[in-house]
């Protein structure tokens, strides 16, 4: 049984280039939980260990039917509350948020032949065999992001203003304002890969 990939499937959706481009995204299911916080802290390790816990739960159930796939990328959507410390920039929020007051939606995307009945099926055999926390705020996520302005960066986390100072100059000269949440697409495994050759795809979706 072949499994699929959706990341070999979906190649122009997990590519970026070292340069800001103008690209259209499609729509995608995803498996999804949202929270605030400093990423680096336990509740958002405990988010993210519930979300695969839950993903991978949807592979072996899969895969018993023989739908096998690989779990995909880790990605995530982040904003802060504007009413209260302004609308920065998009290249200056991340020096200037706390990173205990950054919101977040952690996405997974899933297959579309997965349903909401099997992510629930899901969560609940999760629930009852590790009874890990946070596995109940687990959901299905339908995201149509439409035209973004995105940018491979290679590098530490805290390196991205550089990198989203040229994608605003880019928006800037192409007349384009920003029409979303921040999107990252973490294409490197965190555990394997250092800090200056992690490789991830951030978005700004545009009008």
């Amino acid at each position: 049984m072949e499994k699929l990939n959706l990341t070999k499937k979906y190649k122009t959706y997990y590519s970026a280039k070292e340069r800001p481009e103008e690209v259209t995204v499609e729509e995608a299911f995803f498996l999804s939980l949202t929270g605030k916080g400093d990423p680096s802290g336990t509740m958002y390790r405990e988010k993210i260990s519930a979300l695969y816990a839950t993903a991978y739960t949807i592979k072996f159930a899969c895969k018993a039917i023989g739908k096998d796939f690989v779990v995909a990328k880790l990605e995530g959507l982040w904003s802060f509350d504007e009413k209260e410390f302004g609308k920065y920039g998009m290249s200056e929020a991340p020096l200037k948020i706390p990173r205990s007051e950054w919101k977040y939606r952690m996405m997974i995307r899933l297959p579309d032949y997965v349903t909401n009945k099997q992510i629930n099926e899901a969560i609940e055999t999760v629930i009852q065999k590790k009874g890990l926390p946070f596995v109940k705020d687990v959901e299905g996520y339908l995201m149509n992001e439409g035209k973004v302005v995105q940018m491979l960066h290679v590098g530490p986390f805290d390196q991205e203003p550089v990198t989203l100072e040229e994608m605003r100059q880019f928006m800037e000269a192409k007349g384009l304002k920003r029409n979303g949440l921040h999107h990252e697409i973490y294409l490197s495994d965190l555990n394997k890969t250092s800090p200056e050759k992690l490789k991830t795809i951030l978005r700004e979706p545009v009008v």
